[in-house]
């Protein structure tokens, strides 16, 4: 009598790639992400198509309380309202109507820098020969 009759049936070996397209049910594997929304721009909102230099309100509106210009991902300009948007706050910078910097910021003065005396390394070299 041979073996092969009385021996359970083996299920044949699948690939793991296979596996995991037959669990797939649509989802990726790993946390799944929450849709954020976009930001909408203050100019989108307000329906402003140009914004002038003289229109300081709305300008600063894009500055950070240093002065900086505020990137288009926290105001939610389009990369075409944010051209706008700079090149104008730097044309009323020019025309001093906004500030290149603002140092109205710290409290107390600043002091001055204080440097440590450079070392003489012409006269060692000189007294070493």
């Amino acid at each position: 009598m041979s073996n092969e009759t009385n021996a359970a049936p083996v299920p044949p070996m699948m690939d793991p790639l296979s596996e995991k397209a037959l669990a797939d049910d649509g989802r990726s594997e790993g946390r799944a992400r929450k849709r954020t929304r976009r930001k909408v721009s203050y100019l989108t909102l307000n329906k402003i198509e140009w914004v002038d230099y003289k229109e300081v309100n709305i300008l600063r509106k894009f500055l950070t309380d240093r002065g900086k210009i505020l990137p288009s991902r926290q105001t939610g300009n389009t990369a075409k309202q944010q051209r706008m948007i700079s090149q104008a706050i730097k044309r009323a910078r020019e025309m001093a109507l906004l500030p290149f910097v603002v140092s109205e910021l710290a409290d107390e003065p600043r002091t001055p820098r204080v440097y440590a005396p450079k070392a003489e390394v012409a006269t060692q070299e000189s007294s070493a020969e």
